[in-house]
């Protein structure tokens, strides 16, 4: 049996598959600590041997990819001055491939197919938890969350976002009836009742900003571009005096009450204080990739001990930008926030200043989700995480994917004239 192969690569006709392998995905993102290496080899199945099936759609017009590659290549080469050389040869090929399949994401799914699959994977994801069940004591503020298989709050309340926002984008987007509102309803009110008693505060306070970011760019649509313009000038300037007007009044300490939280961030401002304390060691290039939270090694045993973190792991400052300085130096941080920046204002400019696009208004929510979580969370630096794929898959979706072009065929042409006493037209 032949199997056509726009079922597996074409984003107008892979919908089942591209659906399902984005929810193998978003399952493997989440659980891969849980189920070990069955997941990640799963989450590999399902994408790289698309490019198999046609490398040529892969490797035409690479000029967009040209950032993460530069960014993974530093990763790469910093073995050479890592303290834990083994640990990051291992996490850099790992992050690689993590980011050659967003790109194969990217050039074979379409943006819808990619909420599908989300929401599918974000609801079996937080099935799974609230089966799984547990809530943990957290001893810097003393509350009692709901953790679910994750043992993280956090994790729970980020997928309960995401979930939220999906289901809305998709609602708002890309439904065709109203059968759309029926199967998103389950979703919705999980995704809600685990946002509400995971109490992250990261994730319910990022979320609403999402949200108005995403209402203002689908607003613009009734806009010219010359007004959008003006729009967008008038709300970054609206912004920044008002984040600057609720530092000086003393607002960021009454928001932070809301969520519970003081104006240390139960304990994030500290960890902060310490890993530009670290960084300070080797501010150019870092202690090399993933290789500071290593067991046996003063610092980091030190800080796991003061919060409590008995298992030694799976601990990080809370910050993207911090962790990255830390692990990849000055060079590396650079190079990362450059590729979020570029991920998120390359789609909030063509929503702005060029053609208004569905697609472009949901990366550019769904990646904003990122930046915000970006400040207070560690998933854009490592691999297997859906943040981070989301990011590079929006990325890679600014330049389209090229369109090859039929080739001029020949009719053959025989060797006499026609009766007519011409020569036969090329078709």
């Amino acid at each position: 049996m032949k199997i056509p192969k726009s079922i597996l690569i074409d984003p107008e006709r892979n919908k089942a598959y591209a659906a399902f392998a984005v929810a193998v995905s978003v399952f493997a993102f989440a659980y891969s600590t849980n189920f070990g290496k069955i997941l990640i080899l799963a989450y590999y199945l399902v994408w790289l041997p698309l490019l198999f099936v046609d490398y040529r759609r892969f490797t035409r017009d690479l000029s967009g990819i040209w950032l993460p590659l530069v960014f993974v290549t530093y990763i790469c080469l910093s073995v050479f001055w890592s303290q834990a050389a083994g640990t990051s040869a291992r996490a850099g090929l790992q992050y690689f491939s993590h980011i050659l399949c967003a790109y194969v994401a990217a050039r074979t799914i379409s943006v819808r197919t990619l909420v599908l699959g989300s929401l599918i994977g974000i609801f079996v994801v937080l099935l799974y938890s609230l089966r799984v069940g547990g809530y943990a004591l957290d001893t810097i503020d003393g509350t009692t969350n709901f953790v679910g298989a994750f043992g993280s709050k956090n994790q729970v309340g980020f997928f309960a976002s995401l979930g939220i926002f999906f289901c809305l984008a998709f609602l708002v987007f890309y439904r065709r009836n109203w059968m759309s509102f029926v199967w998103t309803a389950p979703i919705m009110l999980l995704s809600v009742y685990m946002l509400a008693i995971a109490h992250s505060a990261t994730s319910v306070a990022s979320l609403p900003a999402v949200i108005g970011i995403v209402a203002l760019l689908t607003m613009s649509k009734i806009l010219s571009r010359a007004y959008r313009r003006v729009m967008f000038v008038v709300g970054a300037v609206a912004l920044v005096s008002g984040v600057v007007a609720a530092l000086n009044l003393g607002l960021l300490d009454f928001v932070l009450g809301i969520f519970g939280k003081d104006s240390t961030l139960t304990g994030r401002t500290y960890l902060w204080e310490q890993g530009w304390l670290a960084a300070q060691q080797h501010p150019v290039l870092g202690y090399g990739y993933a290789a500071y939270w290593i067991q046996g090694f003063a610092d980091p045993e030190r800080l796991w001990a003061e919060f409590y973190i008995s298992t030694r792991t799976g601990f990080h400052f809370h910050n993207t930008y911090i962790e990255t300085l830390v692990e990849l130096g000055f060079i590396g941080m650079t190079i990362l926030a450059l590729i979020i920046l570029r991920s998120f204002w390359g789609h909030v400019s063509k929503v702005v200043f060029g053609d208004w696009t569905a697609d472009s208004v949901v990366l550019a929510g769904a990646v904003g989700l990122m930046l915000i979580r970006s400040f207070f969370e560690v998933e854009l630096l490592g691999p297997y995480f859906t943040a981070s794929f989301i990011v590079y898959y929006g990325l890679f979706k600014l330049r389209p994917v090229p369109v090859v072009r039929a080739r001029r065929a020949y009719a053959p042409v025989q060797d006499e004239k026609a009766a007519s006493g011409r020569m036969p037209a090329r078709v």
